[in-house]
């Protein structure tokens, strides 16, 4: 098996395995009471700042009506709170509350661990192709 092949088999696995590591690793976290989805969420919201609806449902890549169910939830479980934008008052921001910041470092802490097991056993310019293979795979991604 050459070097192709076995990208296209760890891709393959990798895609298949995501999920289910990351619904483990919330699961077996105190933050039982969400889901992947919702930590994504939380993730793109951010630990500093207020975001509107928009911003945050084109970041993920769903609607703001699929979104806002989705914050209609963390809002009930006390994850996100809500307000109206100063400037614009049709404009809904959402922000992190106490509870949503420690879900979101928590599950940074995972991202952190996947990006430290890429890294290890890289040198620096093994670790810019592997940014720069990365990068292309995303952009393959956005343009399908």
């Amino acid at each position: 098996m050459d070097n192709y092949e076995k990208l296209g088999g760890v891709l393959v696995e990798l895609f298949n395995e995501t999920l289910g590591i990351e619904r483990r690793y919330v699961e077996k976290s105190i933050y039982k009471d969400i889901s992947v989805n919702d930590m994504h969420i939380l993730n793109a919201i951010g630990i500093e700042g207020k975001k509107s609806m928009s911003v945050i449902a084109k970041q993920i890549g769903v609607t703001v009506g699929t979104l806002t169910i989705a914050i209609n939830s963390l809002v009930k479980k006390g994850y996100v709170s809500r307000s109206r934008s100063e400037r614009d008052r049709r404009v809904v921001l959402v922000f992190l509350s106490d509870k949503g910041r420690a879900a979101c470092e928590y599950y940074q802490r995972f991202i952190r661990s996947m990006v430290q097991a890429m890294r290890d056993g890289l040198d620096d310019g093994q670790c810019e192709v592997l940014v720069q293979a990365m990068t292309n795979l995303r952009e393959y991604f956005l343009s399908v």
